[in-house]
């Protein structure tokens, strides 16, 4: 059985990445091999390509730094022997995205806790004026 193929059209369709960002992932070095090539010139991937592009792309939206994406990849690149590297690159990751989410918990604490006021002072017809800026105060 032959592996499937992908145009790079079908690849930006199935990843949510534009054909742009591939391009460009390919010119930063953040793919795990060249992509190959049709005859014509034309980029051909296949189903690890695009399991690899879900990864990265989980990582560059997770706030992952572009430059450590490029590490990670240069280290999966190079083959066995390193995984304790990785594995220290996805830890630390990990950390700082837990860190991030604590952080968007507390925000979403206080922007719940504005609601509920809001909500009440509207049911009660007496939110005219909450927050209103008060003349004389500039």
């Amino acid at each position: 059985m032959a592996a499937e193929r992908f145009s790079i059209g079908e690849v930006a369709t199935r990843t949510g990445l534009s054909v742009d960002t591939l391009r460009w992932f390919e010119r930063e070095r953040l793919l795990l091999r060249s992509v190959s090539r049709t005859s014509g010139g034309r980029r051909v991937y296949d189903t690890a390509d695009l399991e690899w592009l879900h990864l990265i792309n989980r990582l560059r939206t997770s706030g992952m730094p572009i430059a450590r994406i490029r590490e990670f990849a240069g280290l999966v690149r190079s083959g066995p022997g390193n995984e304790a590297e990785r594995l220290a690159v996805l830890v630390e990751h990990e950390q700082a995205v837990q860190v991030r989410i604590a952080e968007l918990a507390e925000h979403l604490a206080v922007i719940q806790e504005k609601v509920r006021i809001y909500g009440e002072h509207v049911l009660a017809g007496t939110a005219a004026g909450l927050w209103a800026p008060v003349a004389g105060n500039d």
